[in-house]
């Protein structure tokens, strides 16, 4: 028998224990959580101390109040989708359960699967598709369908379903996903008869992904399977286009009138506030420059009058770079018809090779077009970031001045001051704002409330930057006394009252920090700051799109690229195999077709992501094949598209079953609801996506079984 064939290989205690732990990592990135560490107190200090002294942090002295610390620091270490693969990676190495071969494999590449060549191909495609996006013109484009729709809010729904179907063919689902979902929580926010967005969102989710299956630039899970199984791209998408457009077609009356038939989620007429003729007037702000709305931003989050007013402006009066955007469409369009072309012809060399060049070109442009407008971005970002400096000033003076007036044994809390302080290790101080008004998807009548930002802890920057050709000659920043809830900024004696001291005790016992930071000699850590923030000022695009790469994906996918290559080598690959093998000669082309579906969506929220579901289900097909050709019965060639065509619909569609971890872009898409104070529980995303899901891979599963009886046949299936 073939060695890799081989599944004896699965009694030893090393295959077991690698199928073990490739169950657990999976089950982690399902479920993620945090293992609290417990270091000692003078182990932390001396590191810290160190770094203080090599002018990585800023300096630190001893607090007074050092005699009352805990001997044990706590910190949080996060096991998810990044580190508990990694973990389980080295933990192999150790116990000798995976060597030199499977690292190789799972990164370099074997059977047809290059991880680098994929990785280097999504990632410089995906930078010309968020420099897209960073122009404004999916925003702008938006804007347009809300003004094409009118208030008729059927037609609305029709629209936006459409606008994001075609484009999330071409540049696939994460910048769909970036800016249309931000644009719908405004848009359901300044109308006054939506009541929820859930029908708007999930939506949007949904067609965002199917759209994604048509082209194979468009996921990296498409990639992936296509490199597998030698597939052209053209050959791809003229399989998959039509199971993917009569899904979207049959799946819009569904959501409409059966899922979310509910006037209050979608009404018959949409009513919006307007915008004065003097905000029609105004001209839009880029959204990349740094402060550019100055106090806007921070407004636009209260659910009063004012805020709805500039969360309109952002949906009715969107910023749109023209010359960017026209550039990005030539570039992207230009690639993507080159590769398709040279794909056809059967050359045979990486993807990237096309990709990586473009991707370079829309750098050059976005740095050269910062670098012509430097002047004006820096100048926007100033004026911006003192407006909101003057802000923060005045509530902290009105702050203090409430403190003050409180009696001794008041708790400065019952003021309702929202101001959550996080000290991170360096002991460097943060500021987070919270509110009470989350929109939560699990109460449909749930609305928003009223908001009561609070920014407690501004920065102080110079506006020298704006003047200076050069890298700024940007101040050190103030001491922050960790020792203190007091600001910075407040020096005078009236600023510190006899509480200061005690709460200072108890913050620090809380904390395990028992320093606080001076004024010193500039450092890593701020100077890192200062380059960070002339990139924002000087290169505002650039940065939006470098910021918004998904760069998570590398490190995740070679890992479980790994993993995978560890089940093949110890004989579990071979045995699911076997048991596909058997499926398939009990049900024939129309079982592989129903079982493939299922299995590929359903593994999906189990085996890390679409993109583990597709490295391995890709692997056992091609133990499958090996099977055939070692006994010598061919597999048919209907059959064989049929799997594979079928688990390409479950790798897509599965991005909106049952959990956010079932795709990256799902794990996106709920952080900036979240941002937007809309906030979607796990059991409300699987309750509401499945009948979705359902319905989907029940007709794209139908279309493609009738595609493959047309257009294949029953003849035994070569290779390429």
């Amino acid at each position: 028998m073939d060695d890799e064939l081989d599944t004896s290989k699965i009694k030893s205690w090393r295959s077991i224990i690698t199928l073990i732990i490739f169950v657990i990592t999976n089950i982690i990135v399902l479920f993620p959580f945090h293992i609290p560490l417990y270091l000692p107190r003078w182990l932390t200090n001396g590191f810290l101390d160190v770094l203080s002294a090599i002018r990585i942090i800023p300096h630190r002295t001893r607090s007074r109040s050092n005699d009352k610390q805990p001997m044990f620091v706590k910190f949080r270490f996060s096991l998810n989708f990044i580190t508990a693969p990694l973990i389980a990676d080295l933990f192999l190495l150790a116990i000798l359960a995976i060597g030199r071969k499977e690292v190789h494999d799972g990164i370099v590449g074997a059977d047809n699967i290059n991880p680098i060549d994929i990785m280097v191909f999504f990632l410089t495609l995906a930078y010309i598709a968020i420099s897209i996006d960073a122009s404004g013109l999916i925003r702008y484009l938006a804007f347009k369908v809300l003004q094409k729709a009118g208030k008729v809010g059927h037609r609305l729904f029709f629209y936006l379903f459409v606008f994001f179907f075609g484009l999330g063919s071409f540049i696939g689902n994460d910048p769909i996903i970036l800016s249309g979902t931000a644009f719908l929580a405004y848009m359901t926010r300044v109308s006054s008869n939506i009541v929820h967005p859930r029908a708007w969102i999930h939506s949007q989710f949904a067609i965002a992904n199917i759209a994604s299956a048509i082209l194979v630039s468009s996921n990296p899970t498409n990639l992936v399977l296509a490199g597998a199984f030698k597939i052209k791209f053209i050959v791809y998408t003229a399989n998959m286009i039509v199971p993917v457009v009569v899904t979207a077609i049959v799946l819009f009356p569904f959501l409409l009138y059966i899922i979310f038939a509910d006037e209050s989620l979608i009404p018959l007429s949409i009513t919006m506030h307007e915008l004065s003729e003097d905000q029609k007037k105004k001209a839009p702000v880029n959204p990349n420059i740094p402060h550019a709305r100055g106090t806007a931003e921070e407004k636009e989050e209260t659910d009063d009058k004012e805020g709805k007013q500039l969360s309109l402006e952002e949906i009715m009066n969107p910023f749109l770079d023209k010359k960017g955007a026209y550039f990005g469409g030539l570039i992207m369009a230009a690639t993507l018809i080159t590769l398709l072309a040279i794909n056809a012809s059967g050359e045979d060399n990486p993807v990237f090779w096309v990709t990586l060049p473009a991707a370079f070109v829309m750098f050059c442009w976005d740095l050269a077009f910062g670098w012509l407008h430097r002047h004006g971005t820096r100048e926007i970002a100033a004026k911006g970031r003192q407006e909101v400096e003057n802000a923060q000033a005045e509530r902290e003076m009105r702050k203090r001045e409430e403190q003050q007036a409180l009696p001794e044994n008041m708790d400065p809390e019952t003021l309702g001051s929202e101001q959550s302080e996080q000290y991170d290790a360096t002991g460097l101080r943060h500021c987070s704002e919270r509110t009470d008004d989350d929109i939560s998807l699990e109460s449909p009548n749930s609305d928003i409330a009223s908001k009561k930002p609070y920014l407690g802890c501004g920065t102080q920057f110079p506006l020298s930057v704006v003047e200076k050709e050069k890298f700024p000659e940007l101040q050190p920043p103030g001491g922050v006394a960790i020792d203190s809830k007091q600001p910075a900024r407040a020096s005078s004696p009236e600023a510190r009252d006899s509480r200061q001291t005690t709460d200072a005790t108890i913050d620090e016992e809380k904390r395990g920090y028992p320093y606080h930071q001076d004024n010193g000699p500039r450092t890593l850590a701020s100077l890192t700051g200062d380059i960070y923030r002339w990139s924002q000022e000087t290169f505002p695009t650039v940065t939006v799109v470098v910021s918004h790469m998904p760069f998570a994906l590398v490190p995740f996918a070679f890992t479980m690229f790994i993993l995978v290559q560890a089940l093949v080598t110890k004989g579990w690959v071979p045995v699911f195999a076997y048991g596909w093998d058997h499926w398939v000669e009990k049900t024939g082309t129309v079982g592989s077709i129903g079982g493939m579906g299922f299995l590929s969506v359903i593994l999906c929220n189990f085996a890390g992501t679409n993109i583990g579901t597709t490295i391995l289900l890709s692997r056992v097909i091609q133990a499958w094949q090996k099977i055939h050709e070692v006994s010598g019965i061919p597999i048919s060639d209907r059959t064989w598209w049929a799997t594979i065509y079928s688990m390409a619909l479950g790798v897509n569609y599965g991005a909106f079953s049952t959990a956010f971890s079932a795709s990256l872009a799902g794990m996106l898409w709920r952080d900036i609801l979240a941002r937007k104070h809309i906030r979607v529980g796990s059991l409300e995303f699987a309750r509401v996506n499945l009948p979705i899901i359902a319905i989907s891979m029940v007709v794209g599963c139908a279309v493609l079984a009738g595609e493959v009886y047309i257009v294949r046949n029953d003849t035994p299936h070569v290779s390429a």
